[in-house]
């Protein structure tokens, strides 16, 4: 099996996300695609062919006043397979069509889904098809029906394809201007549904088949406790530092009255850790409150979900670790269980190696344009955290810096480990044992 095997899986799910980078990108080409019915440059259609497939939301161009609706479904039809994953799609395909899956479509399935074993990948596949389904249709059905009043039958269309980029996590709109959500700052329908459509898609899809299972929390698995509790803490965290930050900040949240101050602020915690909407004005924004959305994109969404960042249980596992160090204590342990050494060694790797790939996308940046390093950093770190959000810096950049944010959003969306795993050749193990030295850090 292994001689057969040409590419790794983490190298097949690599090459799925270039092949449908690429095709999006000659969709995105063609003068079909625009309402103006002109050609659109190949490195603009690249970015943004790799926006909405890696589920960002960075754009080049106005997505609701540029691209005509041969465009705009190219675009839903990226954000939908990129977010649920092409293996996904052909696994599917492949039950539908009676196609017997062998041990290296698992293997492939396995490390799409970003799952720990093969067993029952298939029926995951399955469970995550219906419960995409199920949610972007019920809460498309009620954007719909708010939307259709403003906008009559165009409003159904924006209810369904907004559901599928709120799931997906992917932040692109049809609203045009780049205006995102603002005008419905105030409207709680808009922001409740698109809020519950982005915690669903970020939460992952094994914490929710966990908890339609189990449907109680004493039950789940450890994974799916530290999911819940860590999201549940993040956005409590963001949304009162957001308020306390910028409830008398006229250009964003001082105009509004306490309530709505809460319901943007709340929103805009949400949105921010994976989603890329905005119903507040990014470039009036503090410095201090950027710096904050800096953090809570730097974390992301959590794994197995449509979201990027380094993940929740990531961060929940850095911070445990530190505490096991901090209190001498032998193991790390959270609700009765025990982390193991391995996915504390791998937490701290993805960060680092996370950390690193930021600094050096900001230097780059900050080498090609005339900008400062918190408008660089906003922008690499939305890109690499596949969240989307925006104080305009990716409209007006050079060609090599439109490369960097796609090459980030790209190894954000695919996995750092991955990416990094896929550029590597596996080695055989060492029979060589080293002798242990210590040495002094901290």
């Amino acid at each position: 099996m292994k001689r057969g095997m040409r590419f790794s899986p983490s190298q097949v799910v690599a090459l799925t996300f270039v092949g449908l980078i690429l095709t999006g990108t000659v969709l995105l080409m063609l003068p079909i695609s625009h309402q103006d019915r002109q050609w659109m440059a190949f490195v603009d259609a690249l970015f943004t062919a790799t926006s909405a497939s890696c589920v960002t939301g960075l754009v080049v161009v106005d997505t609701g006043t540029y691209f005509s609706l041969f465009g705009q479904i190219v675009l839903i039809a990226l954000i939908q397979l990129g977010g649920l994953g092409l293996m996904l799609f052909a696994t599917l395909f492949s039950v539908a069509m009676g196609r017997r899956i062998n041990l290296q479509d698992r293997m492939i399935i396995q490390a799409s889904l970003n799952q720990n074993d093969m067993s029952g990948v298939v029926r995951m596949c399955l469970r995550v098809a219906k419960y995409t389904a199920s949610v972007e249709g019920l809460f498309g059905t009620l954007l719909a029906v708010r939307f259709y009043p403003l906008y009559g039958l165009k409003g159904i269309y924006y209810g369904y394809w907004h559901a599928i980029s709120a799931f997906c996590n992917a932040g692109f709109d049809l609203f045009g201007h780049y205006s995102s959500l603002t005008a419905y700052v105030t409207d709680p329908w808009v922001n409740g549904i698109i809020s519950i459509l982005i915690i669903l898609g970020g939460i992952g899809f094994t914490v929710m088949t966990d908890v339609l299972e189990k449907k109680n929390f004493s039950r789940l698995h450890l994974h799916s406790k530290l999911t819940l509790a860590t999201t549940v803490l993040l956005l409590v965290i963001g949304t009162v530092l957001i308020k306390l930050m910028e409830f008398d900040n006229a250009g964003t949240l001082g105009q509004l009255t306490s309530s709505q101050q809460w319901l943007a602020s709340f929103f805009q915690s949400v949105s921010t850790r994976t989603a890329g909407f905005n119903t507040v004005d990014l470039n009036e924004l503090r410095v201090s409150t950027m710096l904050l959305m800096i953090m809570l994109m730097v974390i992301g969404a959590s794994p197995a979900s449509t979201g990027g960042g380094i993940k929740t249980t990531t961060a929940a596992v850095l911070v445990l670790s530190t505490r096991q160090v901090l209190k001498q204590e032998p193991e790390c342990v959270i609700f009765g269980r025990r982390i193991d050494h391995d996915t504390i060694f791998r937490a701290f790797a993805i960060t680092t190696l996370s950390i690193t790939w930021m600094f050096l996308a900001v230097i780059g940046i900050t080498c090609l344009e005339d900008v400062n390093f918190l408008n660089a950093m906003f922008e690499v770190t939305s890109a690499y955290a596949t969240v989307g959000l925006s104080t305009g810096l990716s409209q007006h950049i050079c060609t090599g810096s439109k490369l960097i944010l796609a090459l980030s959003m790209y190894a954000g969306r695919v996995g750092i480990m991955t990416f990094a795993m896929a550029l590597t050749v596996r080695k055989q193990p060492s029979l060589v044992r080293y002798p242990e030295e210590k040495i002094l850090i901290g």
